[in-house]
């Protein structure tokens, strides 16, 4: 996503777009053009979501949007309403992110961006925090939210600097200066901590949540393999290598829709460098057509690419009737709708790379077809 975003900005002459970059979040809400009149929309389908965050000089919005999600999954199974850490999320995924760069002999990726199933994984190796228990955002490098805008580079370089061409070992303790790194930025990670009278550790205080980690799936719709297969996106940021269920477009839209009919939130990686107006609407240009080819084309041409995640929560239409999905973004209060976007259903068609969502939404065929 980085450097797909960075040729963007230029085109752009410096206006995460790709929402997993450092400075795009900035840059977007100094620049953002917001002339022009808001839509109008009438809600008809909302389902409850925790508070709006801001990822701000950080390309975590997999971490902003995934642990949405999963609030919204605790909100809808327990009522109870939780702030969980992104920081702690992403310091265990980073450090991962590392151990997989050197295990790989340097053939991979290091990148700020992620995907759901990587917030999944921390949490089912490592537990969660709620987001008093780590500093706050940025706040261990003088900014008031998160800034990864020095902090990465210099991880980016520590962690290349471990592979020596032509080395029979990577350099030695090479663990603890990157750790070092990661929480001189983001913060250690508690191994114990107080929430609401009782002391839990990352790993019981997940288990207290009511969450099920093997309930969610992740769906996506290409040709480039078969239908009813699962496959591993073959997207930078998903190096986790995490398959997800390929089904036809219209079957995957007509998912999203039963879930959010059935009281499930859905969590949505997607492309928002193209018609994602950044005032708060995301619509196709007049005469474009959603279709598998067209994804599929877009795809592959890098047209369409997978730069960003977010929560689907509800859904609505615009003044002229057109079906409309209530989406809740990871960039603080921003827009003509404080921080949520309404994306038009033949834009989240065209642009979706792929939903994350619970097994107990999923048709009862699906659910039977992807083992869950």
């Amino acid at each position: 996503m980085r450097h797909r975003f960075i040729a963007i900005i230029t085109l752009l002459c410096a206006l995460v777009g790709t929402a997993n970059t450092a400075v795009a979040q900035e840059n977007l809400q100094r620049q953002a053009k917001t002339t022009g009149a808001a839509k109008t929309f009438t809600t008809v389908k909302e389902l409850p979501i925790t508070s709006i965050k801001n990822q701000w000089r950080s390309g975590t919005c997999w971490a902003y949007g995934t642990l949405g999600y999963l609030e919204s999954e605790i909100l809808r199974k327990t009522g109870r309403e939780y702030d969980l850490c992104e920081m702690f999320i992403v310091n265990k995924d980073y450090m991962d992110n590392a151990t997989h760069y050197v295990r790989m002999h340097g053939f991979s990726q290091i990148s700020e961006g992620g995907s759901c199933d990587d917030v999944v994984d921390v949490i089912r190796r490592y537990g969660i925090c709620p987001e008093d228990a780590m500093p706050a955002p940025g706040s261990l490098v003088g900014d008031s939210l998160a800034n990864f805008k020095v902090f990465f580079p210099q991880l980016d370089s520590l962690v290349r600097s471990i592979v020596v061409k032509d080395a029979k070992a990577p350099k030695p303790h090479w663990q603890d200066s990157v750790q070092t790194l990661i929480d001189s930025n983001l913060g250690h990670c508690p191994e114990t901590f107080v929430h609401e009278g009782k002391t839990y550790t990352p790993r019981s205080f997940a288990e207290s949540l009511g969450l099920n980690l093997d309930d969610y799936v992740s769906l996506t719709s290409y040709t480039h393999h078969p239908f009813r297969e699962w496959f591993v996106i073959e997207a930078p940021y998903k190096w986790r290598l995490k398959p997800s269920y390929n089904i036809p477009i219209d079957e995957l839209m007509a998912t999203l829709d039963a879930a959010l009919d059935a009281g499930y939130t859905v969590a949505w990686g997607g492309d928002v460098t193209g018609d994602f107006d950044r005032t708060g609407t995301a619509e196709l240009p007049d005469g474009v057509q959603p279709s598998q080819a067209l994804r599929q084309e877009q795809w592959d041409d890098w047209h369409f690419t997978y730069d960003h995640v977010m929560l689907i929560y509800g859904k609505a239409i615009d003044e002229a009737g057109r079906p409309f999905y209530m989406v809740k973004n990871t960039w603080g209060r921003y827009g003509r709708y404080d921080g949520i976007w309404y994306m038009s259903r033949d834009y989240m068609s065209l642009n979706t790379t792929y939903i994350f969502l619970n097994r107990h939404a999923l048709p009862k065929r699906l659910r039977k077809a992807v083992g869950k």
